[in-house]
């Protein structure tokens, strides 16, 4: 009923995403989505990644949001009917042409309206609703009395789906002009360059060379620059507020990142439906993977006023870093792929879905493949094997705190 919902830029992220524990991922062709510097996948690898979900009882979207202009109608028609070929679950539309399409060329598509239509009230829901949209993925300006009211309305007849982890756009649902007018890169096509995140001074127009003094330390301000979205201990109220799918943004970011937070949202989750305690521990798990500090966005702005803005840095920061993957486990001893620089005497901890999540052990003894002793490694995607106890499994991560 609930699912947690996992970006995927590539391949391989979007098998760790299943493997740490999405419900559902999400993910973009070579055209049409709006992550186009992502991997992205090909007509053939949209067949291969929905056979795997489908295989691991996973469901699998693709983002089809882009703001269309007439010319990018162009091969619209036959992709529409090769995803519809390829039994994807759902496609996330924003433009209601390429929704019109989709249900003329494509009927068997389940829709669901991208945060990039803009939805923020219950007539609007009502409307894509009746146009035969499945789900509403809600702009993120939403309070949650809000999408409560739009539950109540509609009750059923649609789902709605909620970001709750990720990067927050400081333009009204993503919908900004300041990459392209700056750069020619359109975000609303999916080559967005984050000019938001840039360091900014201001001027007064008759005082052009001298900047006005609204700086918050002498490295500038990032009055763009908002903090990260984190609803992981807000699981509760986004279900009772009507929210049946949990949404975490993140398609650029890298495998270590959808992991960690894929894995932390899933116990989350879990434990909620358990009817168990929320568990402190896992707000210091999103801390490991990269963030610009946490906010809850616009969900309690009717009742609290939070500064949301990040205003010393725009450079993300993370407490652990991805040493790791394992890639085999025997008795005392595992088998692992080098991503980053360890050596002979580091601890390290693992991530897991499994219940060696968080053990940590000390790395005492490494060997490579050809059985010689190793103490760093040092050498990228080496395969080492290191001494271990604790029981692992293939796609196990180890990682090292940031010293």
């Amino acid at each position: 009923m609930y699912e947690i919902l996992s970006p995927a830029g590539n391949m391989e992220k979007l098998k760790t995403a299943v493997y740490f524990g999405a419900s559902a991922v999400y993910f973009s062709g070579k055209s049409f989505g709006l992550r186009a510097s992502a991997g992205n996948f090909s007509s053939e690898e949209i067949k291969e990644a929905v056979e795997f979900c489908h295989k691991h009882s996973v469901k699998a979207y693709v983002t089809v949001n882009i703001v269309a202009h007439n010319r990018d109608f162009d091969g619209l028609k036959e992709y529409l009917v090769s995803l519809e070929e390829s039994k994807v679950d759902g496609i996330i539309v924003s433009d209601l042409g390429i929704m019109t399409f989709a249900k003329e060329y494509a009927p068997g598509l389940d829709i669901h309206v991208s945060t990039q239509a803009n939805v923020t009230n219950k007539y609007t829901a009502k409307f894509y609703a009746d146009m035969g949209a499945k789900r509403i993925v809600l702009a993120r300006e939403m309070t949650l009395t809000e999408i409560k009211e739009i539950h109540e309305y509609l009750g059923d007849k649609v789902e709605l789906e909620a970001f709750v982890h990720g990067a927050m756009c400081i333009s009204y649902s993503g919908r900004c002009l300041l990459s392209n007018f700056l750069t020619n890169r359109d975000g609303n096509k999916g080559a967005c360059v984050q000019a938001c995140r840039w360091k900014y001074t201001i001027n007064e127009v008759s005082r052009t060379n001298e900047k006005l003094p609204i700086m918050e330390d002498e490295r500038g301000t990032y009055i763009l620059n908002s903090k990260d979205l984190n609803m992981i201990e807000h699981l509760d109220d986004l279900v009772k507020a009507g929210v049946t799918s949990f949404k975490i943004e993140g398609r650029m970011k890298t495998s270590y990142y959808v992991a960690t937070v894929t894995n932390a949202y899933k116990r989350a989750l879990n434990d909620y439906l358990s009817k168990k305690e929320f568990n402190h521990k896992l707000l210091l798990e999103l801390d490991k993977a990269s963030n610009r500090g946490y906010t809850t966005g616009f969900y309690y702005k009717d009742k609290m006023d939070e500064k949301s803005e990040r205003l010393d840095s725009s450079a993300p920061s993370q407490t652990y870093e991805y040493m790791a993957i394992v890639l085999e486990s025997k008795k005392g001893e595992v088998s692992v792929e080098q991503r980053n620089n360890f050596k002979v005497g580091d601890t390290l901890e693992i991530l897991s879905p499994g219940d060696s999540f968080n053990k940590s052990f000390i790395v005492k003894k490494m060997k490579n493949e050809k059985g010689e002793e190793v103490e760093t490694a040092k050498i990228v995607q080496e395969k080492l094997i290191l001494n271990c106890p604790f029981e692992l499994h293939k796609g196990d991560i180890l990682r090292k705190k940031v010293e």
